[in-house]
């Protein structure tokens, strides 16, 4: 149970409840696995909006509820005997390490669900790919989708943006071997991001308020969908056909899932990762130019719009 206690509110007032519940019950009914890759990316995003809308209801009376079915099998819970469980994820999921966002929760997903590979940065490390590669040739009979997810305000983005703007800044992180690799990385994405922005606003862009910020989220969506991509080649993918690689940044403050669509005007969805170079081109223009992004550069102080 979570309780949310608003700024401002009298503690008599402060009453507002909402519920997340795992239910362990033998005789409940559970969903089957999705049977293909657009199954997977479906159910993964209605559950993200069922957690989203829980959190929109949390001031209504009575308490705002989600419930989330459990097969007791799949934590060892047996009639009788206990047995270790049958690993069977329907989707694997490369996310940051950044605390404030639970995999499970934020999908309304429970134990077996998924398969989760968490590093800062949701980078494409070699364990991270390992990692990948195991659940791919171990668990092909579940497994349908790989979704990397990056999420608003990530911690490694937002330090490799600072250097990038103050390469000065680079000195300070020279003797931290392993801090310094993970921003190494991320560098190439910020400079293709910088690139775009400069490209759709002029060179003059980068003395905006707003640029800094901008080039974060830009970069953080750059970094996801670049990872995706990386991880459908390394693992040769494409021509095994059955797994599909998807990508979404997972905005904090509005606790939904986004990537940029041109098709579809409600952004608030995972997207597939770029296929090639051609596909990489539509998404930076597509990216630079959506309403999200013209909001962060506009100075004036107003929702932001997807």
């Amino acid at each position: 149970m979570a309780k949310k206690l608003l700024e401002g509110a009298s503690k008599e007032d402060q009453t507002w409840l909402a519920e997340v519940t795992y239910r362990f019950a033998f005789d409940a009914v559970y969903r089957p696995l999705p049977p293909d890759a657009n199954a997977a990316r479906s159910r993964l995003e209605s559950g993200n909006r069922a957690f989203a809308e829980l959190l929109d209801r949390i001031t209504s009376s009575p308490p705002a509820k989600l419930n989330i079915a459990v097969d007791p099998h799949d934590v060892g819970l047996l009639p009788g005997r206990s047995a270790a469980p049958k690993q069977q994820p329907f989707a694997a999921i490369v996310g940051c390490a950044d605390a404030r966002v639970p995999v499970e929760l934020i999908f309304s997903e429970g134990p077996n669900d998924l398969f989760v590979v968490r590093v800062a940065g949701n980078g494409m490390g070699d364990d991270v790919t390992a990692s990948l590669s195991y659940a791919v040739d171990h668990l092909k009979d579940s497994l349908r989708t790989i979704v990397i997810l990056g999420h608003s305000g990530c911690g490694a983005v937002s330090a490799a943006v600072d250097v990038y703007l103050k390469p000065a800044k680079y000195m300070q992180i020279m003797t931290q071997k392993d801090l310094r690799q993970i921003l190494d990385s991320i560098l190439i994405v910020i400079q293709l991001g910088a690139t775009w922005l400069e490209r759709v606003y002029g060179t003059e862009v980068v003395r905006r308020p707003g640029y800094r910020t901008t080039l974060i989220e830009v970069a953080i969506a750059l970094n996801a969908a670049l990872t995706g991509y990386g991880i459908r080649s390394r693992l040769n993918l494409a021509v095994r056909g059955e797994i599909e690689v998807v990508y979404g940044v997972y905005l904090l403050e509005e606790r939904l899932v986004w990537s940029p669509r041109g098709e579809n005007p409600d952004w608030f969805h995972l997207s597939a990762a770029p296929r090639d170079p051609d596909d990489f081109v539509i998404l930076c223009d597509l990216l630079v130019s959506c309403p999200r992004v013209m909001d962060l550069l506009d100075t004036t102080p107003k929702p932001v719009r997807h």
